[in-house]
């Protein structure tokens, strides 16, 4: 008997000599029920069901469902326990059944959810509508497509196809198989929806990437005036914005919670302090973090990793001291951030004091990405030979990332003898990842070596490789506009042309030349600036400034490494235009301003 046990709650449960009245059994077996929904722990629950079994009261209909219940819902429950009470009920019904697949899905079990349902259909027992949304739910989990339709059939066989609940529930389950089309039948032909039905189709679209068809449904959701948004729905909008640099519709929905909502919970604040510090605002992440009554650690994570890159390493490191201080125990995983903190801001020094803390200070044994920072720090800053030689030192066989690291490295510090090196190990690792194989190129190309650029290009062509196409987003008027390089399929395209034109005319007579070294083919100087003048940059940053107010920053978004000429042509558009000009890259964010950047000419 344990001291603060349920039992001693009441003196009914204690063994009587006398005979018990039908009354008091009544009492009793109430007071069970009323004992059995307080349990906290699996302990007190075996002590009721002792007390059921001690007192005669098995033979009760409602018991095994209720035991079940408890036992396989609760937190604290035991699957295990809950399965030796299922399997000792001679005629369970669709409740008990329904009870252990949500049970087994809850658990993380869902293989043995759908061979429960499978035993069900052996026994001729008929599911009702909660069957189907918990047994597609574990198709869900599994990524189960063909089980998923098979159930969908089921649906329509037992008449409840049309249920809300099951509809809602193929949506999800659609999305996470992948199959967004078929998500997306569902939702049309729905009759009715509720805010879950529109909470499942945009996180559908949120899981796969689609994150501009995330925002385009939630654009319709609002404009019916009849829903409010849930907190998942909220958060898969706010991640769409991180994802595409959307930061004024990021604004917007930050107002639309702080309108809607008394109180923003950690993790809808931590999802907006991503947002802000990846499209740009990183005063605006650091003011929500700063105003934040309660943080935790991914809050802590997701600040650091904004600060790293923005370039703000010392900033980082502070945060991460106040973290400590706060008595919350750093993981592998925020070490990472500080890592790659120290990595963008060229903190060498500081870099390796944290990888040697994270090993003496938080018994943290170092993984592969930590490994990965290290020799992206070292590379960076052009310590080449001591970032292959911490590879060679590696308890773990280094990855492509690794490598990648390192041959990034040898391309801006121009050493295409450890290149080589890191080029064959990727080109073992992971055959058939074109950016390598065009990076390599690029340092022959620097190095006049183009019999060895022809060679490499070749090789892409027997493998089926392509470059992938540089492209660039910028927002205006909260919409999103993307330029590829090269392209004229822009609907203001021949505008946007002769902008470019007169910038670069004005530029030129404050000293700009086109530097035709970063175009690495073996052509005339006239074409290289002529394809130099068609990257995807300098197109939205002219489209920008003609549909954008002096004074107000412009925000691009690009998915490769921005090169040495548009990070020159960048830094002059914002003296001679006057305007404050944000530039995220694959690797980090870049502020221009008044002829200077961020970076310090570090990236």
């Amino acid at each position: 008997m344990i001291g603060t046990s349920v039992l001693q709650q009441t003196h009914l449960l204690i063994a009587q000599e006398d005979p018990i009245q039908s009354s008091e059994l009544r009492v009793r077996e109430q007071e069970c029920f009323s004992l059995l929904q307080k349990c906290k722990s699996m302990e007190e629950f075996k002590q009721v069901h002792a007390q059921f079994l001690k007192l005669g009261l098995d033979g009760d209909p409602r018991l095994p469902g209720s035991l079940v219940a408890t036992c396989a819902l609760s937190n604290w429950g035991s699957m295990d326990y809950a399965c030796s009470i299922f399997r000792q009920i001679d005629e369970p019904g669709p409740f008990e059944f329904n009870t252990m697949i949500r049970g087994h899905v809850k658990d993380a079990d869902p293989q043995t959810a759908l061979l429960l349902y499978v035993e069900m259909q052996e026994r001729g027992i008929n599911p009702d509508n909660f069957t189907y949304p918990f047994l597609l739910k574990a198709c869900a989990q599994l990524s189960a497509l063909e089980e998923g339709m098979q159930i969908h059939g089921h649906t329509s066989k037992f008449g409840f196809e049309f249920d809300l609940f099951v509809q809602n529930s193929l949506i999800n389950m659609y999305g996470k198989c992948g199959q967004i089309e078929l998500s997306c039948r569902v939702f049309q032909h729905m009759d009715q929806k509720s805010v879950a039905s529109w909470s499942s189709i945009i996180a559908s679209h949120a899981s796969l990437g689609l994150w501009g068809e995330c925002l385009r449904l939630f654009g319709d959701m609002s404009s019916e005036d009849c829903w409010r948004p849930d907190e998942s729905t909220l958060v898969s909008v706010i991640s769409s914005c991180t994802h595409l640099g959307a930061l004024d519709l990021g604004r917007c929905t930050h107002g639309f919670l702080l309108r809607n909502m008394t109180e923003l919970n950690v993790i809808l604040e931590t999802s907006l302090i991503d947002m802000y510090a990846k499209c740009g605002s990183l005063e605006k992440a650091l003011s929500v973090f700063n105003k934040m009554p309660r943080k935790n650690q991914l809050t802590y994570t997701v600040m650091i990793s904004g600060l790293a890159v923005h370039g703000r390493g010392k900033e980082a490191l502070r945060i991460f001291s106040d973290m400590l201080k706060e008595g919350l125990e750093p993981d592998a995983i925020v070490y990472v951030g500080v890592l790659s903190a120290c990595s963008h801001a060229g903190l060498v020094d500081e870099g390796l004091q944290c990888f040697n803390r994270m090993r003496t200070d938080h018994q943290i044994a170092p993984t592969i990405q930590h490994y990965g920072c290290m020799v992206d720090l070292m590379a960076r800053s052009g310590l080449l030979h001591e970032a292959y030689d911490l590879i060679k030192s590696m308890p773990m066989e280094p990855n492509d990332v690794v490598w990648r690291c390192l041959l990034s490295g040898c391309k801006v510090h121009q050493n295409l003898e450890i290149g080589e090196i890191a080029s064959r190990n990727l080109f073992q690792l992971d055959p058939h990842n074109a950016s390598d194989y065009v990076l390599l190129s690029n340092m022959y190309a620097q190095a006049h070596r183009w019999d060895d650029v022809a060679t490499i290009r070749t090789n892409m062509v027997q493998r089926g490789l392509t470059q992938m196409p540089g492209f660039s987003l910028v927002e205006v008027r909260r919409n999103i506009h993307k330029f590829v390089s090269q392209d004229r399929s822009h609907p203001e395209s021949d505008v946007v042309y002769e902008m470019l034109y007169q910038m670069e005319w004005q530029l030129r007579f404050e000293g700009y030349s086109p530097d035709t070294s970063q175009v690495l083919f073996d052509v005339d100087e006239e074409e290289k600036r002529q394809r130099l003048s068609g990257h995807s940059q300098k197109l939205a940053l002219a489209f920008a400034l003609i549909h954008t107010s002096q004074g107000s920053t412009i925000r691009i978004v690009k998915n490769l490494r921005m090169c040495n000429d548009c990070h020159t042509f960048t830094k002059m558009v914002s003296k001679i235009f006057e305007q404050s000009i944000l530039v995220r890259d694959r690797n980090r964010f870049h502020h221009f301003k008044d002829g200077t950047c961020s970076c310090r000419d570090y990236w």
